[in-house]
C-alpha cells in the first residue's frame, strides 16, 4: 500500500475515515438497539456502515506504522490505535445480532429478555466505541500538536 497520495501522508487522510464512519456506526447501532422498529429497515445499512468502519480501522493502523517509520513512534497513539478494532469487530457484531435477532422473530415468537439485553449490551458497545475513538484521536492530535495548538489560544 503506498504511504503518500500527492506527496501527502495517507494516514490522515484514511484516519478521517475511521473518525466519521465508527461514531456513525455506534450512533446507527444506538438507535436501532432503543428502537427495534428501525431494525428491519435500517439495519442492512448499519451492518454495511459498522463493516466499512471495520474495514477502515486496519488501513488506518497500517498507513499509521508507514507514517511512524517516517517521522517516529507517536507515543501513545499507535498503542490506543491498534486497540481500536478490538472495539469495531465487537460493534460489527452486535449490529449483525440485533438485525438477525429482529427477522427471525418475524417467524418465531419474540424473545424480549434475550432481545433486550442484546440491545443493552449493543449500546455499552456502542459507548465504548464513541469513547475510544475521541481517546484515539485526542492522543493522535497530542502526538501532531502537544501543548502548542492550545498554547495559541492562551
Amino acid at each position: 500500500m503506498p504511504d503518500t497520495v500527492n506527496g501527502l501522508p495517507l494516514h490522515p487522510l484514511v484516519v478521517h475515515a475511521v473518525v466519521v464512519l465508527l461514531p456513525l456506526a455506534a450512533v446507527s447501532v444506538i438507535a436501532i438497539a432503543v428502537r427495534p422498529a428501525w431494525r428491519g429497515r435500517f439495519g442492512p445499512v448499519v451492518i454495511a456502515l459498522a463493516a466499512l468502519a471495520t474495514v477502515a480501522v486496519p488501513i488506518a493502523t497500517s498507513t499509521g506504522d508507514q507514517l511512524a517509520e517516517r517521522v517516529g513512534l507517536p507515543g501513545d497513539h499507535a498503542e490506543l490505535g491498534e486497540s481500536l478494532i478490538y472495539f469495531a469487530l465487537p460493534l460489527l457484531a452486535a449490529a449483525v445480532a440485533l438485525v438477525w435477532t429482529h427477522r427471525r422473530q418475524a417467524s418465531t415468537p419474540p424473545r424480549t429478555v434475550m432481545t433486550t439485553v442484546l440491545a443493552v449490551l449493543a449500546v455499552l458497545l456502542a459507548l465504548a466505541n464513541l469513547v475510544q475513538v475521541v481517546r484515539v484521536g485526542d492522543s493522535g492530535a497530542q502526538a501532531v500538536w502537544g501543548r502548542s495548538a492550545a498554547a495559541g489560544r492562551e
